[in-house]
């Protein structure tokens, strides 16, 4: 018995068709995420009728990857029906299907339609603020599901580009995508990680004045985390169980796996250990990418974020 492929070609399974169902509010940036996923060479669709879909697929077979727009404002679209579509997709071998959804917080969603003079579309005769509790509370169920979740919140447009293309080759047949990242846990938790590392118990660089103004990637801050005798201890366990978790995932098809480290202020100690674990993954052959939140926050731009969607 063999499998023919989609060539004709003897012995080689048929590819299955990637599928990214990128959704999320209004004003979050789903427009943008279209066009990045263009850019790597995923065809787009933005604003798919949830019926459409499987007649996409029921058509003659696709050569790229697909980025489908799914919009709340469809005539047809509906919490439950899109869930359906999701579990419906997972159960088809021809298919891989992942959710990208573009989170944001509400008050900056508000504030993006006041700068744009945009009603909401889910309110186009009531305030912004009626449509984005509207829409917030139909997503809910979604935003759970997501494969990927990025907060838009405090990113600018090319913020967003460079998180999407850390996620994003255009290739159909990923390989397991490992982001690590550094957060202060004053500003609360991460959206979207898969394991969460606590790290105010190992020495403050903050309270060295030497050391304050820099952050851990620098060699002078590293060592001094580094020589908190506890430090060697917990990180050989961390690098054991990633090495232990990385496997496991990849082997459940898992396409994307998120490690955070949180401290006080999210500049030293966490940053440090988001250095040194990224740097041995991929001496160890993961496909690996770094975000710095708080790091990132100071560089954020001043400009408003564009909106397409």
């Amino acid at each position: 018995m063999y499998h023919e492929s989609a060539d004709g070609a003897p012995g080689t399974p048929p590819k299955s068709q990637r599928l990214v169902l990128v959704t999320g509010p209004s004003g979050a940036g789903r427009g943008t995420a279209i066009k990045v996923l263009e850019d790597v060479g995923f065809e787009g669709i933005d604003n798919l009728p949830l019926t459409l879909l499987p007649r996409l697929l029921e058509g003659p077979p696709l050569t790229r990857p697909m980025a489908l727009g799914i919009d709340p404002r469809n005539r047809d679209f509906s919490t439950g029906a899109f869930l359906d579509l999701v579990d419906g997709l997972a159960g088809r071998p021809d298919v891989t299907a992942e959710v990208l959804y573009l989170d944001c917080r509400e008050d900056v969603l508000l504030r993006r339609f006041s700068e744009t003079r945009r009603r909401h579309p889910l309110a186009p005769d009531e305030s912004p603020e009626i449509g984005i509790a509207r829409e917030m509370d139909m997503l809910g169920a979604i935003r759970s599901r997501a494969g990927i979740l990025i907060d838009t919140s405090d990113l600018s447009p090319h913020d967003l580009k460079e998180e999407l293309l850390r996620w994003y080759d255009g290739s159909d047949s990923p390989l397991l995508s490992v982001s690590v990242q550094s957060f202060s846990y004053k500003r609360g938790l991460p959206s979207g990680v898969d394991m969460v590392l606590d790290v105010r118990f190992l020495r403050n660089p903050h309270w060295d004045a030497a050391l304050r103004p820099l952050d851990g990637r620098s060699r002078e801050v590293s060592a001094y985390v580094e020589a908190d005798p506890r430090f060697a201890p917990f990180f050989a366990r961390v690098a054991d169980l990633a090495g232990m978790l990385l496997p496991a995932c990849l082997d459940e098809g898992k396409a994307h796996f998120a490690i955070a480290f949180g401290c006080t202020g999210g500049r030293h100690r966490s940053v440090a250990l988001s250095e040194k674990l990224a740097a041995e993954l991929a001496e160890k052959g993961w496909q690996v990418s770094i975000r710095h939140r708080e790091l990132e926050r100071q560089a954020i731009q001043s400009a408003p974020f564009e909106q397409t969607g």
